[in-house]
């Protein structure tokens, strides 16, 4: 994987508008490959700065996992920004997870020219806890000093969170490819935002500079149910910019790597073009 230098200087050299790529918990930047190749082909300037600290591969993650330990949303959000700020020109942002989350954090300060937000964790303000989320969050929060770890999935636990609406090789193939350790705070820190003011899981959804916002669901994600969704979408359309939702049939948690990536690849590029 290319450096952010080498990321931000190739982008700024290219003249093309830039489309930034957030991932969520459990995944790496390389998770975007596919749909760095289709933007790009598109005539957009794709980079995936990743996370702090984010290994270069899956093997390596999985050899080290304490490299994720203690991350959380505003130093990850303030990470993205910094990116940002060294483009030469304002960025899409498209983000999965809590990547979705961290796209909204970033679109609330003003530094998205349009923003998707794929199955995005909730923030303050967005109520429902559907008995699945509970569940695809359990193997963190079900002990508290998981908020100063990095934690893994079993396979099992993948396969509900994530692989839900493939077949089992299918799920047991992006299980091999794709999951890594992830920090354990960003859940906690959601978990409870709503009953903490001072939290870091909270998105500015009047900003005026927010600008367009798509907000995508699949009907059948575990993780991140339709209910919590939508909620977040009602409270982005305090938003006066262009606020939109779209739920995707069929699809689970992975339906950014899972077999059908490029439906919901075409899905976000088609909305970005109108406005970038």
């Amino acid at each position: 994987m290319s450096s952010i230098d080498e990321q931000v200087s190739r982008v700024n050299d290219s003249g093309r508008p830039p489309v930034v790529f957030v991932h969520g918990l459990w995944l790496l930047p390389s998770s975007w490959r596919r749909w760095e190749e289709l933007f790009e082909d598109a005539g957009y300037a794709a980079l995936s700065p990743g996370w702090p600290d984010d290994p270069d591969t899956v093997e390596e993650a999985n050899a080290h996992p304490e490299v994720f330990a203690g991350k959380g949303i505003g130093e990850v959000a303030d990470h993205y920004a910094g990116v940002i700020a060294r483009l030469d020109r304002k960025p899409a942002v498209i983000g999965h997870s809590f990547g979705g989350l961290l796209a909204q954090i970033l679109a609330g300060r003003g530094l998205s020219a349009a923003t998707v937000a794929i199955d995005a964790a909730p923030f303050r303000g967005v109520l429902p806890l559907p008995l699945s989320a509970l569940r695809s969050s359990s193997p963190v929060l079900t002990n508290p000093a998981n908020a100063g770890r990095a934690v893994p999935l079993t396979y099992d636990q993948f396969r509900y969170a994530f692989a839900n609406a493939v077949d089992e090789d299918e799920a047991k193939q992006l299980y091999e490819t794709y999951a890594v350790p992830a920090p354990g705070r960003p859940l906690f820190q959601a978990a409870t935002a709503n009953l903490n003011p001072w939290t870091e899981a909270k998105v500015d959804t009047e900003n005026p500079d927010r600008g367009p916002l798509l907000v995508v669901s699949g009907e059948r994600d575990h993780t991140v149910p339709r209910a919590i969704s939508w909620a977040s979408y009602q409270r982005q359309q305090r938003n006066p910019g262009t606020t939109e939702f779209v739920e995707l049939p069929d699809r689970g948690h992975a339906l950014t790597i899972d077999h059908g990536w490029r439906e919901v690849a075409t899905t976000a590029l088609t909305f970005v073009r109108r406005f970038q």
